[in-house]
């Protein structure tokens, strides 16, 4: 494709290197350049309207023109536009963030040490995992179980929990020390004549099976996403969570929550965590702090880890971990404005009362030729093309049913997100009825559009 000199499209083709995309294809078919936003809502440079069914990347929960996180950074930007935390150094924004955290915590919490991505909060938990087993003499103990399909960050460490099988290719990872137990997709993966009950069972022995195999004394921790979210939305079977937690009980391996995804409000409650009682550790999170106006992340650590991290420092002299941008009081003053309008308009409470409808309209494609299962909780779900509803036979992937929808969605002025022949929905939080009916009515044409093309690739 030839792209008109000096355009916005051939300067991103002649400079930029695009996350997670295909960069020879790329440069044949150029961005889609989007301009401005307005509620759930987003413009491309050629005027088309979309429905941004993703929330840009999980993430926009309060939709893309919320002037009150424009006056929040505005005027911490004329206050105090950076500063530190290093060497004992602080800043109100940093300090009130801390505190309204703790205080939200779905468990008693006693730290919260800020970084900048999803990535990096799991980077950085995996760090202070480390220095706390060596803090109390366990130096064997280090190994990290993640689940296939858990998606945790693209930081060689965090690349490495990752476990969906685009992420590890070309980059030599996974790291030594991070195992990958069974993802628990219970339509996928669940046998014949297996209740939801007995999968989660075999599932929690499954990680049993690996903890007792790789040596309880070397494994550290256990890390996962209430809904595992860039895996697919894969929602747990029924008590899984319970039986996960009772083993890693019995072998002292920590729990970590990464709430990336799922926190503040996406899955019908504040924490993922208070939707399936998972009681973490540690518990990360990103995203919606802020509504993603401003790059921020949050690592919480309970009483019992920061002991042994504190007496460690001490002992060293100082905890050698931190980032330039830890805490910018920019970011820091907007992710509390964010906090504040959630309370005030009760966010959690509009998800709750608009997902029934969200989740119905979702179950109603189950009835379409394409789908086999739809999954959801709160304002997250997803669809699962398959070639043959009956066996749950998928399709070829060079038949890329996933993309072609994608594309026809596109053509509906709906953004979606295909992770394979899985489709992900996670609207912005502030999603109305009506808005969710045109949502779902565009994912039926492009489901129509969809079915006819495959239809007619077969017959030619």
């Amino acid at each position: 494709m030839s792209f008109q000199p000096n355009s916005p499209a051939a300067r991103d083709v002649a400079y930029f290197l695009h996350s997670y995309t295909n960069a020879k294809a790329h440069e044949e078919q150029g961005p889609m350049i989007i301009e401005r936003g307005e509620g759930v809502y987003v413009w491309d440079d050629g005027g088309k309207k979309y429905l941004e069914a993703m929330a840009g990347l999980w993430c926009a929960s309060l939709g893309f023109n919320e002037d009150r996180l424009v006056k929040a950074a505005t005027e911490q930007m004329k206050k105090l536009p950076y500063y530190h935390t290093f060497a004992h150094k602080a800043h109100l924004p940093g300090i009130d963030l801390a505190e309204k955290l703790i205080k939200l915590a779905p468990v008693p919490m006693s730290k919260v040490f800020f970084a900048n991505s999803g990535s990096e909060a799991n980077d950085t938990a995996m760090k202070l995992v480390w220095y706390y087993n060596n803090a109390r003499g366990r130096h064997a103990k280090k190994k990290f179980i993640s689940r296939v399909k858990g998606y945790h960050g693209v930081t060689i460490a965090s690349a490495s929990l990752t476990g969906t099988p685009i992420n590890h290719p070309g980059f030599d990872l996974p790291i030594a020390g991070v195992k990958h137990t069974n993802n628990p997709h219970y339509y996928r993966f669940g046998h014949e004549g297996e209740s939801e009950e007995d999968f989660a069972t075999r599932m929690a022995n499954d990680l049993e099976n690996m903890i007792l195999d790789e040596g309880p004394d070397t494994v550290a921790a256990f890390i996962a996403e209430p809904i595992q979210g860039a895996g697919g939305v894969i929602v747990p079977p029924k008590t899984y969570f319970d039986k996960v937690q009772a083993v890693l009980k019995k072998y002292d391996v920590l729990m970590i929550a990464d709430e990336v995804i799922c926190g503040f409000g996406r899955t019908g409650n504040f924490w993922g965590c208070q939707t399936f009682d998972i009681k973490p550790d540690i518990l990360t999170c990103a995203k919606a702090l802020s509504a993603s106006y401003l790059p921020i992340s949050a690592v919480m650590i309970s009483d019992a880890v920061y002991q042994p991290i504190a007496q460690q420092s001490a002992d060293l002299g100082v905890l050698g971990h931190g980032y330039t941008y830890t805490a910018h009081p920019v970011c820091a003053a907007v992710a509390l404005e964010t906090l504040k309008i959630y309370e005030e308009r009760d966010t959690v409470g509009h998800v709750q009362s608009v997902s029934p409808h969200f989740l119905e309209r979702l179950h109603a494609l189950d009835a379409h030729e394409l789908v086999g299962e739809s999954r959801g909780r709160g304002l997250i779900g997803a669809v699962e093309l398959v070639a043959n509803k009956d066996t749950k036979a998928p399709f070829d992937p060079k038949q890329g049913a996933g993309g072609l929808l994608n594309k026809a969605a596109t053509e509906h002025g709906l953004i979606i997100r295909a992770i394979g022949d899985s489709i992900a929905f996670t609207p912005p939080l502030i999603i109305t009825d009506s808005q969710i009916d045109e949502l779902f009515d565009k994912m039926v044409l492009a489901l129509n559009d969809t079915a006819a093309a495959l239809k007619k690739a077969a017959a030619a």
